[in-house]
């Protein structure tokens, strides 16, 4: 399919497993690895340095942040400067698909790595990573989750919001060049989080809760204000944050269920505020959509609600690249 050879498919949400992720050369178990990529048209994906919600003393943050440093070196050396490339900057993902290379980008998720360490985010920027999601399951010191966490003895509520350290956080971000991702906070703290940050936020992986009430989306009220402040909201290809399904039956939802959300966050809020993830590899995967082998599939189905070859540049790739150069150029 010509669009989709030419078109920069970016997978904005990735996750690898860690501390023994398998080899990405060769065909695995993994819904991503570089032969999967190939096949199926995957130019670009930000692989993820995740830590889960621990205990939030000296000894779990210290643990946290060896492991996401850990995971970003790791990410970065998957690239051998030739067939893939690691990129950390939007100059050098463009430059990496004009040259036919696939691109290895990294990014953080769970701000429990941070700590009280407002250093972080420049360190992490130093390695490459270029976004941060700021909480996981469960709060954390920076803000609460859309998903507190019993176990973890969370209250409904903790900060409302982003914490007095969120809200510093926020600031050392935009300083480091980082994007600030929204994906798993509650309402209350991406709101916060948009007026707060100097360079547009962005939902790396979501879906719409008007279609689909699941706390991990995101309402119309906040599409708004993503719109309002020249964001983003990626679709992703999580079933239960897609389409809700009786207890006990399969979640058949597809690549056609997922252009649904795309089309409703588009006529919300306009194409240039929408993107596309998988969060492969953390859950994600969909009819249509299984692997990063079957990425054209994606492409076809938008190509079926109607998106031209502009447009679905724009989905893939070009909206990601607009808000990522837009906090580079705030930190410059």
């Amino acid at each position: 399919m010509d669009i989709h050879a030419a078109t920069l498919t970016l997978d904005s949400h990735i996750d690898i497993r860690w501390p023994n992720p398998p080899d990405p050369l060769a065909e695995g178990v993994m819904r991503v690895d570089f032969p999967k990529m190939q096949r199926g048209g995957l130019r670009a994906a930000i692989f993820i340095a995740y830590v889960g919600q621990g205990k939030r003393d000296e000894a779990g943050h210290a643990a946290a942040a060896e492991r996401v440093e850990a995971m970003l070196r790791h990410i970065q050396g998957r690239a051998d400067g030739v067939a893939r490339r690691f990129c950390a900057t939007p100059d050098e993902l463009e430059a990496a698909h004009a040259a036919g290379a696939l691109a290895v980008l990294s990014a953080v998720e769970n701000g429990y790595g941070m700590g009280h360490d407002l250093g972080a985010p420049a360190r992490w920027r130093a390695l490459g990573a270029c976004y941060l999601t700021l909480t996981h399951d469960g709060h954390n010191d920076l803000a609460d989750s859309a998903r507190p966490q019993a176990r973890l003895g969370d209250a409904t509520v903790e900060h409302g919001g982003l914490s007095p350290l969120g809200r510093q956080a926020v600031a050392a971000l935009n300083a480091a060049g980082m994007l600030i991702d929204v994906s798993h906070v509650a309402k209350s703290g991406m709101m916060q989080a948009a007026e707060l940050s100097r360079s547009p936020i962005v939902a790396t992986h979501t879906a719409c809760r008007a279609l689909c009430d699941h706390p991990r989306g995101i309402d119309d009220e906040q599409l708004d204000m993503l719109k309002s402040v020249g964001g983003l909201a990626q679709i992703t290809a999580m079933p239960s944050f897609l389409q809700k399904v009786p207890e006990g039956t399969r979640n058949a939802a597809s690549v056609e269920t997922m252009v649904d959300h795309v089309d409703h966050a588009v006529r919300r809020i306009g194409l240039e505020h929408v993107g596309l993830s998988s969060d492969f590899d953390g859950g994600g995967a969909v009819e249509g959509w299984q692997n990063a082998a079957e990425t054209a599939n994606l492409t076809k189905a938008l190509l079926r609600h109607g998106y031209g070859a502009r447009e679905i540049g724009l989905l893939w790739s070009g909206n990601f690249l607009r808000v990522w150069r837009q906090a580079q150029a705030i930190a410059d």
